[in-house]
């Protein structure tokens, strides 16, 4: 077989799959259904803190986590969800929600989605517990 022909049915292939994937909604991120979802999630990742208060953000995408210690957060990443706690974390306020910038060389930026109103209860949230 051709080379320009082989490359072009494995490109093709790659983009049909592509295609097909983000048609039948795989390609969305996660969403949390319910708090015990984004509870489940934490635990998932540190399962030795369990939380003592989950806010849930109004989208479903990310929830802000309490435990008996310190202040975390968990958010999608792709179909999955990873966890992180907000100690040295910087806040700033964008107009589609909240950027955390973490000192976590695996997740140095977190970018949520969140209303306004919601953007400065979790922004006033994370700033009280992290000081």
């Amino acid at each position: 077989m051709p080379l320009p022909l082989l490359l072009m049915l494995v490109i093709g292939g790659i983009a049909g799959i592509a295609v097909i994937l983000h048609l039948l909604g795989l390609s969305r991120p996660l969403a949390f259904p319910d708090e015990n979802a984004a509870r489940a999630a934490w635990l998932n990742e540190f399962p030795d803190a369990p939380p003592s208060r989950v806010v849930l953000s109004h989208d479903h995408h990310a929830a802000l986590i309490e435990t008996s210690e310190r202040e975390g957060i968990v958010w999608p990443m792709g179909a999955d969800s990873t966890a992180r706690y907000l100690d040295g974390a910087r806040i700033d306020r964008t107009q589609e929600g909240l950027v955390i910038r973490l000192p976590d060389y695996t997740a140095p930026r977190i970018r949520l989605r969140l209303a306004p109103e919601e953007a400065d209860l979790w922004a006033r949230d994370i700033k009280e517990h992290s000081s």
